[in-house]
């Protein structure tokens, strides 16, 4: 009887390779999105003043519009959230924290009035909610932006900030792709380990004090370990929160300003959260 030819056994697949390059395809391409946000972050942080404001007022009006039209079937007052976040930067600007918390409170009744004056009759509770949240999500945190680059060498203090939260960022990404096998937060964004959380930590941390220690002198190493550590610290709740209000409206990204990569407001979560605690921390410590 004539033996049977042996069969081949089937190719090994190697899916890890493949999935570490194409997260550095990734990576390298979410880069080159950002650059020219990134050169309009570098322009309007070294011009401070009036052109850092407005130049926030632009950042902060992209992402209103990318959140209202996320949560339209409110019929959030749009106009009442760009209004109060023009105001709240400016309060910022030519005044303190105090001015800042009147225009807050001027928000509510302003997005009532303009809530009754919306021909859409249905959801107006929803509406105010909704117009309020970008209001407090993001008018608030911009303009805590604007008073952190006021503080003194607070241009050094933004760009260690925004270092910080990007480079954390990265790392988190890099951190939980290499090592992730525990879930941070399965059910807000099934995708994030608590060793990238770590990684993040670590890299926003080492980020922030390596740039403020070796740039800026007047900074004991101390209060930048402390101040890098709260940043990197707040970054990820930003971006949970972020994830959750997303997987909320069952939507993937908030916009389609940077392509595949998202909107304005997936790219800026973190900082929305890492702009106030940055302001908060080097206050106390400087």
């Amino acid at each position: 009887m004539a033996s049977q030819p042996r069969r081949r056994p089937p190719p090994q697949r190697r899916p890890q390779r493949r999935r570490r390059r194409r997260g550095r395809s990734d990576l390298g391409a979410r880069i080159i999105a950002a650059l020219p946000a990134i050169a309009f972050a570098v322009f309007i942080v070294a011009e401070g003043g009036l052109i850092f404001t407005i130049g926030l007022f632009l950042i902060g009006a992209l992402c209103m519009a990318e959140l209202y039209k996320l949560m339209h079937q409110a019929h959030p007052a749009a106009l009442a959230g760009y209004v109060a976040l023009l105001g709240l930067l400016l309060a910022a600007h030519y005044g303190d924290q105090f001015q800042m918390l009147l225009v807050y409170v001027a928000s509510v009744p302003l997005t009532f009035f303009l809530a009754l004056a919306s021909p859409h009759r249905e959801n107006v509770a929803w509406g105010i909610a909704a117009t309020l949240l970008g209001i407090t999500w993001i008018g608030l945190a911009l303009s805590h932006a604007v008073l952190l680059r006021q503080l003194p060498h607070g241009g050094a203090i933004v760009v260690g900030v925004l270092i910080g939260t990007f480079v954390g960022d990265t790392c988190a990404y890099l951190g939980g792709r290499a090592w992730g096998t525990r879930p941070l937060a399965p059910r807000i964004s099934p995708n994030k380990t608590v060793e990238g959380l770590i990684a993040g930590i670590v890299g926003g941390t080492l980020a922030f004090w390596g740039f403020e220690v070796a740039y800026q002198q007047y900074t004991r190493g101390t209060h930048a370990l402390a101040i890098g550590f709260c940043v990197a610290l707040a970054a990820p709740v930003g971006d949970l929160f972020e994830s959750l209000i997303k997987r909320d409206l069952k939507v993937k990204d908030t916009g389609t300003l940077f392509g595949p990569h998202g909107g304005a407001l997936d790219r800026l979560d973190a900082v929305l959260f890492t702009a106030v605690t940055g302001y908060y921390v080097a206050v106390a410590l400087l």
